[in-house]
């Protein structure tokens, strides 16, 4: 059978002050009305049941996420009692899998990115597991085709084409870590380069029997936890033993490793939504060029990101090119040029005592 597997570890820090420790931007509702989360089950429930939907996130998030995901079953979130990046991630989610159900392919995405259409994504996915279930040992990878010199992805570099499918299907040749304005530009203007996005498909088996190949001491690690399942102790087995793993992401442990990786191009529109200045894009302006989500009035206004809530209205004058997010407890205020810099904000609450705000 197939299942969905949404990784929902992420602390989404670029999106303070809506986004704290216990609501991350994937509880977040940036893109439409529903939160990321929703959004992202929602694209998978025409073709994957609840019961086969999973959703590996932390201690702090899972009350969070098990209330905006009433359909799924209680057993299908899967906590993590530590980050431990995504190899220990989706390995925790194919051993569960794998107990359930042997011959299990696994559909496997972020619960924070924004795509469109649901539809084009569905028929992406489809072909995907069509791909998997003809050849079981195949990693199947998916691709954006860059639009722009983005500093801020990894990208795949393609081979040959693998078949007259559709969306198109390609050997992977290299990975390419995020690279500087000019490799980008490169990259863009080269045309075998894909944008990746973090989404896989694969056999629960394949996944296991890699890691077990290329992180022995990760699947062992793994392995104890799983042996432990169904019993008294586990909650005391996963707690001693997650934190243990090694902390390594699925590509360095197991895809720059392997045979077999392929790679489709997605037929879908995709953003990863990395900080405010995602919105314009995403949600669109007024005719001052402004982004606004609640109660606004503004006079003399401009290229502006304003997000309030309940009914506080924010008022502005004579602004450019501002980021105000108003939330009951904090208000930020922002040059919008500067809105990557929001991490040394979060130290400075940290430096000061002010957690309680984070």
């Amino acid at each position: 059978m197939l299942h969905a597997v949404i990784m929902a570890g992420g602390s989404g820090t670029r999106f303070w002050p809506q986004s704290r420790k216990k609501t991350p931007k994937q509880l977040l509702s940036l893109a439409g009305r529903r939160t990321m989360i929703q959004q992202t089950l929602d694209r998978c429930a025409a073709w994957v049941a609840p019961e086969n939907s999973w959703v590996v996130t932390n201690a702090v998030q899972a009350e969070a996420v098990r209330e905006q995901l009433p359909s799924l079953p209680v057993s299908n979130v899967l906590v993590e009692p530590a980050a431990r990046n995504t190899a220990a991630c989706i390995g925790l989610a194919a051993f569960e899998i794998l107990r359930r159900d042997p011959e299990g392919v696994m559909f496997v995405l972020p619960a924070d990115h924004v795509i469109r259409t649901d539809e084009a994504f569905g028929r992406a996915a489809q072909r995907a597991v069509s791909i998997v279930q003809a050849s079981p040992d195949s990693l199947v990878l998916f691709g954006v085709v860059p639009t722009f010199p983005a500093t801020g992805y990894g990208y795949i570099e393609r081979e040959s084409r693998l078949d007259e499918g559709s969306p198109p299907l390609f050997r992977v040749r290299n990975f390419r870590e995020k690279p500087q304005q000019s490799v980008a530009e490169q990259y863009l203007r080269d045309g075998r380069y894909f944008w990746n996005c973090g989404i896989f498909c694969w056999k629960a088996a394949t996944i296991v029997q890699l890691l077990k190949q290329y992180e022995p001491e990760l699947h062992a690690g793994l392995q104890e936890i799983d042996s432990a399942s169904g019993s008294a102790g586990y909650q005391q087995v996963l707690e001693q033993k997650f934190p243990l793993l090694k902390s390594i992401s699925i590509d360095y442990a197991v895809l720059e490793r392997a045979e077999n990786v392929c790679v489709l191009e997605a037929p879908f529109q995709w953003d990863d939504v990395g900080s405010w200045l995602s919105l314009p894009r995403l949600n669109g302006c007024d005719d001052q060029g402004n982004t606004t989500d609640g109660l606004f009035a503004g006079v003399d206004t401009q290229g502006c990101i304003i997000r309030t809530s309940d009914d506080h209205l924010v008022a502005t004058l004579g602004l450019r090119n501002l980021i105000v997010v108003h939330t009951p407890d904090a208000t930020l205020v922002a040059d919008a040029s500067q809105s990557e810099r929001i991490k040394q904000l979060l130290d400075l609450l940290t430096e000061r005592q002010l957690q309680q705000y984070m």
